[in-house]
């Protein structure tokens, strides 16, 4: 409950913030594309923030003094340190996103789950369902239009890399059952096609491994400075200190040399794909009563998941 709170009222300082900036710069005659063009970032960014829909910058209001005047600059510092204080730890993903939104190049390792930006809509749905504490339909939907217009990024960006890194654990796990992981690893295939987008699978199977420590996000910003991210139960950091910074780009780069090449990852999804599709079958031939339920419980690969795993693995 208090997090829903804390959530709540971030939501109420984004928009003051955003009504604050908004005021500022109809007051100053200045457009939405016009007011971008004097801080340095895209009318669609200016836009989101206004609408208190993005966390802003810790550089916007220096840069707004040559759009705001020196009397705005002031005002709008004002409001972003009101709005520091009030976001607490919350605010820590609202700044990540900010930082997807301008990024040159960004990296994900993860380890949980499907890294949010490659997630299909029935992987969100799953995702959220299973929630504890269990939400509302009102905040599932919420959740889902949220994390799929973040996911428009990928469209806005065609000129940003994108390195994604996903455990086979992760896939193996077929989290919501052989149809949504059908959909997921169609998904990847898609995704994996742009020329922007690097897709690569570590294997179940791999001695030396340098992602131990756990999931990690890096990104490199406009001005080619790196800023990494993490998180855990109910936390995250923004994670600025170069030495630190440095330490996650060392792992990244060991990590992509470990994990399977573009090829062989796409070898392995189309591989994991034909086996879930054969499973969606089996499961649609149960609900309507198709199969002979003795027959199924004599397939080995029904009664030893074990050895069905083993099969996707590429040693």
């Amino acid at each position: 409950m208090e997090r829903m709170s804390s959530e709540s009222e971030l939501s109420d300082c984004l928009k003051t913030f955003g009504a604050v900036l908004k005021a500022l710069r109809d007051e100053a005659g200045l457009t939405q594309d016009e007011f971008a063009k004097k801080v340095g970032y895209s009318p669609h960014y200016i836009a989101k923030i206004e609408q208190g829909k993005r966390f802003p910058p810790g550089d916007l209001a220096p840069r707004a003094e040559e759009g705001l005047g020196n009397a705005g600059m002031r005002v709008l510092e004002a409001a972003a340190r009101s709005l520091t204080r009030k976001a607490g730890l919350a605010s820590w993903f609202h700044r990540w996103a900010d930082i997807e939104e301008d990024a040159r190049c960004l990296y994900t390792y993860e380890c949980r789950a499907i890294p949010g930006l490659l997630q299909p809509e029935p992987y969100i749905r799953t995702i959220f369902d299973l929630r504890l504490p269990p939400l509302s339909e009102e905040q599932v939907e919420r959740q889902v239009a949220a994390r799929l217009e973040r996911q428009q990024l990928l469209d806005r960006r065609p000129n940003t890399e994108f390195s994604f890194i996903i455990e086979q654990a992760v896939l193996e796990r077929r989290l919501g059952g052989p149809e949504v992981t059908r959909s997921v690893l169609d998904h990847l295939l898609t995704q994996g096609q742009r020329r922007n987008v690097e897709i690569q699978v570590m294997p179940l199977r791999q001695e030396d491994h340098a992602g131990v420590d756990g999931l990690m996000y890096l990104a490199q910003t406009s001005r080619h400075e790196w800023v990494g991210y993490s998180e855990g139960q109910q936390s995250s950091v923004l994670i600025t200190g170069q030495n630190d910074v440095s330490t996650m780009l060392q792992r990244y780069g060991r990590l992509r040399a470990q994990a399977l090449g573009r090829e062989a990852t796409i070898r392995l999804l189309e591989q994991m794909r034909g086996v879930s599709m054969t499973e969606s079958s089996r499961l649609r031939d149960r609900r309507s009563g198709g199969e002979d339920p003795i027959v199924s419980q004599q397939r080995p690969q029904d009664a030893c998941p074990a050895a069905s795993q083993s099969d996707h693995s590429l040693d």
